[in-house]
């Protein structure tokens, strides 16, 4: 019963002020809805949601819906994106409240027209010692997945496929204090006290490094 509790709670999120059940890995929506909204992504994102270094966006094709679902609301609802100094936050924040993804179920065909992109894989920037790297993941396991696969249930997202330059870029915002900030962001907030393991730029690209080579 316990677990099953947990289970419950994990798939309880707040949407726009109200509650919607997420347990599903593929959030119930139409992508053929989504699909319609989906251009206002693609600036950033990309056609196929592989995202962009230039404009700082990550790629959420391939990523688990849950996660894309509730940072999707996290920016509605302020828990991402007010922090002074993360300009791509606030525009990422800005870009969520838009008329036309202001319901649920709009925020749910989205995302699942996002969950059927393809998952083309990435090209590696990031430079680290993957051997030094491997030492620190047993941290990130606990909630990440040993093989970086993300957790629902620990409110912990994909880690492998994921571009490596965005995995570093917020790493640091989580020790600048520019994610995790909001107390109702307990998933982040978790995530601001385990960058305390992660003391030099040099220990987060090797723990990026060692990501990558599970890919």
């Amino acid at each position: 019963m316990r677990f099953l509790k947990t289970v419950v709670m994990a798939g309880l999120i707040l949407a726009s002020g109200q509650i919607v059940n997420v347990l599903a890995q593929t959030v119930p929506g139409d992508a053929a809805a989504g699909k319609s909204m989906y251009p206002l992504c693609t600036s950033c994102h990309g056609v196929n949601g592989s995202g962009s270094q230039a404009m700082g966006a990550p790629k959420i094709s391939g990523q688990l819906a849950f996660y894309t679902l509730k940072q999707l609301q996290h920016f509605q609802n302020g828990l991402r994106g007010t922090v002074a100094g993360d300009m791509k936050g606030m525009q990422m924040a800005a870009m969520s409240k838009g008329p036309r993804l202001k319901s649920p179920e709009a925020l749910a065909n989205l995302v699942a027209y996002v969950s059927s992109l393809p998952d083309e894989s990435i090209t590696p920037t990031i430079q680290g010692d993957a051997s030094k790297g491997k030492s620190a993941y047993p941290v990130c396991a606990a909630c990440h997945g040993a093989q970086g696969e993300g957790n629902e249930a620990m409110a912990a997202p994909r880690l492998t496929g994921q571009s490596d330059w965005y995995l570093v870029a917020q790493l640091k915002k989580f020790k600048k204090g520019q994610r995790g900030y909001h107390n109702a962001d307990h998933g982040g907030r978790q995530m601001r006290a385990m960058t305390a393991t992660l003391t030099t730029d040099e220990s987060m690209n090797d723990v990026v490094a060692y990501i990558n080579s599970l890919n």
